[in-house]
């Protein structure tokens, strides 16, 4: 599902990992408390 530009990402629920900590990131969680960039990319340690 593309978006265009200016237009509000939908609530998501992924999966994240900060530092050596496994934890649940959620869109909803920061809408309209902080500014969100969002860049999907594959993991750092996974063969392209």
């Amino acid at each position: 599902m593309a978006l265009a530009v200016g237009e509000v990402a939908p609530d998501f629920d992924v999966p994240a990992v900060i530092g050596d900590q496994r934890i649940r990131f959620k869109l909803s969680d920061y809408r309209d408390k902080k500014n969100v960039v969002i860049a999907f990319y594959p993991l750092d340690w996974t063969p392209v």
